[in-house]
């Protein structure tokens, strides 16, 4: 049985790599997000940048909003991070809270912070 969007994932991935192999770590997270902009852009990635979800709680909605750094192919939350250390429990809570929010089933937390990109991959 093929993954859940493993296509998607890959091309969002590669981008990833793409961006880290130019920048290399060291940059705060706001170089990245505007980094992953343009390379989705040039490899024609659809993808909506810090898009604010509602979020639910007992039958009632929040007026806080919970705000990915982006939702791809209209069905990817994506959490960029910019940490020295490799992804944390924390960080992948915070992308098990994207995925809660938006009922999607797949999201990636992708970390630019290390000396090679660090990924994850969640399936719901």
């Amino acid at each position: 049985m093929a993954l859940v969007l493993e296509k998607e994932t890959y091309a969002i991935i590669g981008a990833a790599m793409e961006v880290h192999g130019i920048l290399g770590p060291g940059y705060l997270e706001g170089v990245y997000h505007e980094a992953m902009e343009i390379e989705l852009t040039l490899r024609k990635i659809p993808y909506i940048s810090q898009p604010t979800m509602r979020i639910e709680f007992k039958g009632h909605i929040l007026k806080k909003f919970y705000v990915p750094d982006f939702v791809v192919f209209d069905s990817i939350p994506v959490e960029l991070k910019a940490h020295s250390t490799p992804i944390s429990k924390a960080d992948l809570k915070q992308i098990i809270n994207s995925l809660t929010c938006s009922g999607n089933k797949v999201g990636l937390l992708i970390n630019f912070g290390c000396e090679s990109l660090d990924h994850k991959r969640l399936v719901a």
